[in-house]
């Protein structure tokens, strides 16, 4: 990699071990990435914050590198592991809650801004087009690339919290603004109406590249369905960014038709009820909210009804009065987490979870351990609920 001068001093150590560490990090990924130089970014979103996720090893080194690490540019934080307001309610561990706190600690005094959101997007002011900016968050990114108009790499934990340390990243073929033509083009088959539909379409499609891909369909999504279907290109695999019929010719051509819908679901649908409703991943911002309180509207839940969302949008919903409507209809409001890792959805209290959101499925199956019963959001409310 071409390197500036202060640059290579900062990578030889020659201003502060926090800054040769970043260095280290990025020109280790550029070089595997054959990127060819580093590019200044504006905003970096760290994920890597969950202690579920980061573990000790994770713990020791955020407290270690914060020591003397301080960020350069604006840096946003992923939800971590749990809503500080409601731990009255909860049975986690007192060993999560206290490495989690030196996690979010660590993090502050590096000068990152505990936003503890993975949908930045929705609650930050978005930059002009052709921004550079550094997102380790998968929906975010893809969000980024694709709907933001911005540009960032897929980036990781480590390499979003470099890019943080030294404002810079990587200056890979994403970044080029030549570089915007689809590697596969999508034909969806198929008429997709809801959220659910759209997030599984997202899964899908994230499989079949690590690059561009086009969604060949008359479409017309909402913020929420393209919310769901940013998550679930990020749940599935590295595709770094998605358009709509703009494929080219001599791009390659692959369906997505009611098979491929049905595998999809098949694999991530793996119960027939739940025990427990959650919504939230990605977190919910301020239209999902008031959505959600217009068609629960006189109802109440059957079974108990998680919602994630970040606290700013949580604090905006009490001013506005939606969150005690939802409150009234049985829901209960977490903020700073999120559906995905949290102690609070566990097999040692749970079998099952109902949801309408892809990437939270996919999570809850892998990695909590928990069924999840798909079905999209009206659907769940006719089932769930009976009037107030």
């Amino acid at each position: 990699m071409e390197l500036t001068k202060y640059e290579q001093d900062a990578l030889d150590g020659n201003h502060g071990d926090a800054l040769e560490i970043a260095y280290r990090i990025l020109v280790a990924v550029g070089e595997a990435t054959d990127a060819t130089k580093l590019i200044p970014i504006q905003w970096a979103h760290v994920s890597g914050v969950n202690y579920n996720t980061i573990g000790n090893a994770g713990a020791k080194f955020l407290s270690e590198f914060s020591e003397t690490a301080k960020t350069r540019v604006m840096t946003t934080l992923n939800p971590t592991g749990y809503d500080i307001d409601q731990l009255q309610n909860s049975d986690i561990d007192e060993n999560f809650i206290h490495e989690q706190d030196n996690i979010n600690n660590s993090y502050v005094k590096m000068g990152v801004t505990p936003s503890f959101s993975c949908i930045p997007y929705d609650i930050y002011k978005i930059p002009n087009s052709g921004t550079q900016v550094a997102f380790a968050e998968s929906n975010a990114a893809i969000h980024a690339n694709s709907v933001d108009h911005l540009k960032t790499n897929k980036e990781s934990a480590f390499s979003a919290l470099a890019s943080a340390i030294t404002g810079k990243s990587i200056y890979s073929n994403i970044r080029n603004d030549d570089f915007d033509s689809p590697e596969i083009s999508v034909k969806c088959q198929l008429d997709i109406q809801n959220e659910l539909e759209c997030g599984i379409l997202g899964y899908y499609v994230g499989q079949t590249s690590k690059k561009i891909v086009d969604i060949d369909g008359s479409f017309n999504m909402n913020e929420i369905e393209t919310k769901s279907l940013c998550g679930g290109i990020g749940a599935s695999g590295q595709c770094v960014k998605y358009t709509i019929n703009n494929s080219k010719p001599g791009t390659e051509k692959i369906n997505f038709d009611k098979n491929d819908f049905g595998n999809v679901y098949d694999k991530l649908n793996t119960s027939d009820d739940g025990d427990l409703i959650a919504f939230g991943s990605p977190q919910l911002g301020m239209i999902e909210l008031l959505q959600m309180s217009n068609m629960l509207k006189n109802k109440k839940f059957t079974k108990p009804c998680m919602i994630f969302c970040p606290r700013m949008v949580k604090n905006q919903a009490n001013v506005l009065g939606f969150a005690n409507k939802l409150k009234r209809a049985g829901c209960e409001i977490f903020s700073d987490c999120c559906m995905c890792f949290t102690p609070l959805l566990t097999k040692k209290n749970l079998d099952s979870v109902i949801t309408n959101s892809v990437k939270g499925s996919y999570y809850l199956n892998t990695k909590n351990k928990l069924h999840t019963n798909l079905k999209p959001l009206k659907q769940i409310i006719n089932e769930n609920t009976t009037n107030r």
